[in-house]
């Protein structure tokens, strides 16, 4: 029976590039950025890694295909790289290429890295559809915001909540990110805005208005993976270790069949389970001290506590205005660093981003930011949309 790479795996360097409208580089650029962040925090040199997984999802406005443009980029010469591309989880994707490849023995030192350029290409949400022919056949006319919105109407069905509750705590959602950006110098977004602006803001797709929807950013990220034991002889201390990484992707029965409600999404609590049965996680309201979660959308982050486990199903509404999820709070902080509604979304470096931030608050490197004395921290992404998407979760932790 598999029993996971729970401790098998320690990032030893991670790298993040500023996010935001990033003329002055292009993509080749923003990986040797994070790259070499990743590299001078790690302290091994460029040769020391023996295979890299490298994630772009819009290949036609990025690097290309291949893993060629990276390996060109980073000057990793004749070692292994892949291109990963997994939607919205393509960060978290590469993440698990490369922890996989330390923990089956295959090679001591990986490197994964992703990265998006969206702002050249002139559009304000994503590139045109990339889906393929199948995937067209499923969502001809869908929109993001729209196929998110659904879940709303989904959650109010199910649990009774007014459309006047439930716009204020995804109000609080967002005021809560835009708190924290304000303290993250490598968010796009660093301005704090009040509720009234967010609940006064124009609709885009009922009941999320304006600030209720991320957008779209330039941006990459890296993280350099080992064992604890080259870690250890590397000299690293308060070392971070991969707890687990779980992934679920649909399979489209939530279109097809009567089998999902419309009020939650199936693979983020299929990727939790498995993801707490490989951290040996049983209680995660109790156990997990903060969390980065894919806030493409205000209601995302609300159904995803429930998806998580962390709030009880029905009971999101309350703990978000109760301010459980707040940086401050007595619960479990949500989105620390502005999260993808202040940094925006360079699709395969968010998942890297999120992990960046949990290993920096894990090694007490968080500056304003800093939480006290967290232990243990969640990723997740969620790629497509609700009802035939993608969820991926990783969680880390310091290693005694």
């Amino acid at each position: 029976m598999a029993t996971g790479i729970k401790d098998k795996v320690a990032i030893i360097g991670m790298g993040c590039t500023k996010f935001g409208e990033r003329w002055d580089a292009g993509s080749a650029e923003l990986l040797a950025e994070a790259f070499n962040e990743a590299l001078a925090d790690a302290g091994i040199e460029r040769k020391q890694i023996e295979a890299a997984w490298a994630g772009s999802c819009m290949d036609n406005v990025n690097v290309g295909n291949s893993a060629i443009p990276t390996s060109v980029a980073l000057r990793l010469d004749g070692i292994p790289v892949s291109r990963m591309e997994n939607m919205c989880a393509t960060g978290t994707e590469a993440l698990r290429g490369a922890a996989y490849a330390v923990a089956s023995g295959a090679v001591d030192i990986a490197l994964a890295i992703g990265v998006e350029k969206l702002k050249d290409t002139g559009y304000g949400g994503l590139p045109a559809p990339y889906k393929g022919t199948l995937n067209d056949l499923w969502l001809p006319l869908g929109s993001a915001p729209a196929g998110f919105a659904q879940l709303a109407a989904g959650y109010r069905a199910k649990h009774g909540t007014s459309k006047e509750d439930l716009k204020k705590a995804l109000a609080h959602v967002s005021w809560k990110s835009h708190q924290n950006g304000v303290l993250s110098p490598k968010a796009h977004l660093r301005k704090a805005i009040t509720m009234e602006q967010i609940l006064a803001a124009p609709m885009i797709a009922d009941p999320l208005g304006l600030f209720d929807c991320c957008g779209v950013s330039d941006g990459a990220a890296a993280a350099i993976v080992t064992t604890p034991e080259i870690a250890r002889a590397l000299g690293k201390k308060d070392m971070v270790t991969i707890k687990a990484i779980q992934l679920s992707i649909s399979s489209g029965v939530e279109s097809t069949t009567n089998q999902w409600d419309g009020s939650h999404v199936r693979n983020t609590r299929a990727a939790a389970q498995r993801a707490y049965a490989e951290a040996g996680i049983t209680d995660p309201r109790k156990q997990i001290s903060l969390m980065e979660v894919h806030d493409c959308f205000s209601i995302t982050e609300l159904v995803t506590m429930e998806d998580l486990g962390v709030s009880a199903d029905g009971r999101a509404v309350h703990d978000i205005l109760d301010g459980f999820y707040d940086r401050e709070g007595n619960g479990v902080p949500c989105q620390v660093d502005g999260g993808l509604k202040c940094f925006g979304h360079p699709i395969a470096a968010s998942g890297l981003r999120m992990a960046y931030e949990i290993y920096n608050q894990l090694q007490d490197r968080a500056s304003e930011r800093q939480l006290k004395n967290p232990s243990l921290g969640l990723t997740h992404n969620l790629g497509g949309v609700p009802y035939l998407g993608i969820s991926a979760l990783s969680i880390l932790g310091l290693h005694h």
